[in-house]
């Protein structure tokens, strides 16, 4: 009697697989789209158009879940999560160009979200430089120049691809810093690294448009928003001024004088996504190009725990926005050793990274680039 021997394929590169075992590999890059898989969900479409794609769906052997009173007619929107491999997507997407009650649209869209691909660069590093005296981590020790500078050399020396340098803190309950106050500290440090020519990106961690314009004028390019573009209405207009400058767009529910405050969330993961991506629109339509816009879900802010953990189990669906992803966790209190030395909040800071980078994420935002700088090195 013959005996079956059945492998479940765990791996990112299903052309290799299909390589390995003689498929024909002048079509194996097209044939791998059949054996990748995408669950879609999508927001508020009429009946008639969930039925239409349901329809569609079904007709390439693919399949679409509505809500159960779709077939009664009974409401007026639902919900969809559209199932399939990515060759099937591609052809449903593909008969919506052809379709009534404004589907040609979605079908357009559903063939961005199958040409969404996974990064392919090495996970950049974004070394953390407080210049605070109330920073969690480390308040008052880089706050005067000399300390500064010191630890800006640190961690470009350590493997820092970019440096985000705040003069304000943003840790659950602080107060905010004036503009003011903000820049004293700030275009100091700015004026160094002007002067001795320094070449690795810098990017300024502040809510204020003020703080953000005065730092671009002193060479910063990047602009680290974590109120998502809340705090300040002039923000994103500032930064369409500079077409170099890249923004960072988190996402926060509340602000630091009172996000730990019970911070509750219906649908955790869609509310994180429709913040991010209506922020991404109103950049877009305030002059900031697409290439410059990366996106945060905000680890830590207006988040418990388990909504922290959910975000690093789900952030590959933020890609579906179409945006590089920007994870800081580094040394937060999801460690759960808030009292500990820094140094061993680093090594639980490492070991949630490491899922992070093996998943391809875009950016991680750190206090110690060295061991993170490592793990790449290795995982490379």
């Amino acid at each position: 009697m013959h005996d079956f021997s059945i492998k479940e394929i765990r791996t990112n590169n299903i052309t290799d697989e299909l390589l390995s075992i003689g498929f024909d590999k002048t079509y194996a890059q097209k044939a791998c789209k059949k054996y990748i898989y995408k669950n879609l969900k999508i927001f508020n479409l009429t009946v008639p158009q969930a039925n239409i794609l349901k329809q569609t769906a079904l007709s390439v052997g693919a399949d679409c879940a509505t809500h159960r009173e779709v077939i009664t007619g009974k409401i007026e929107l639902s919900d969809c999560i559209l199932g399939g491999s990515v060759s099937q997507i591609t052809k449903i997407a593909q008969n919506l160009l052809f379709q009534p009650f404004g589907l040609k649209i979605l079908g357009q869209k559903l063939i961005e979200q199958c040409e969404i691909s996974q990064n392919t660069d090495r996970t950049k590093i974004v070394g953390i430089l407080n210049i605070t005296k109330n920073s969690f981590s480390d308040g008052g020790e880089f706050y005067d120049f000399d300390s500064a500078i010191t630890q800006l050399n640190k961690l470009i020396q350590d493997g820092a691809d970019i440096i985000d340098i705040g003069a304000e803190s943003t840790k659950p309950y602080s107060k905010g810093v004036s503009a003011k106050e903000q820049l004293e500290k700030l275009l100091p440090v700015l004026d160094y690294i002007k002067q001795q020519n320094i070449q690795t990106p810098i990017s300024i961690d502040t809510r204020s448009s003020i703080v953000a314009e005065e730092s671009i004028k002193a060479g910063a390019l990047i602009i680290n928003d974590v109120s998502g573009l809340t705090f300040d209405d002039n923000m994103a207009e500032v930064v369409a001024k500079y077409p170099n400058v890249k923004l960072i767009i988190q996402h926060s529910q509340g602000t630091p004088e009172n996000m730990q405050e019970e911070p509750f969330y219906e649908n955790l993961m869609d509310e994180i996504f429709t913040f991010l991506y209506n922020k991404v629109q109103f950049a877009i339509s305030k002059g900031i190009s697409k290439e410059n816009i990366i996106i945060d879900p905000g680890i830590g802010f207006g988040k418990l725990k388990s909504h922290n953990i959910e975000i690093l189990n789900r952030w590959q669906e933020l890609k579906s926005i179409g945006y590089p992803v920007m994870i800081g966790l580094s040394r937060k209190s999801l460690l759960e050793c808030q009292q500990a030395m820094n140094e061993e909040k680093d090594i639980y800071t490492l070991a949630l990274n490491s899922v992070l980078i093996n998943q391809k994420i875009d950016y991680i935002r750190v206090h110690n680039p060295a061991i993170h700088k490592k793990l790449i090195s290795i995982w490379e």
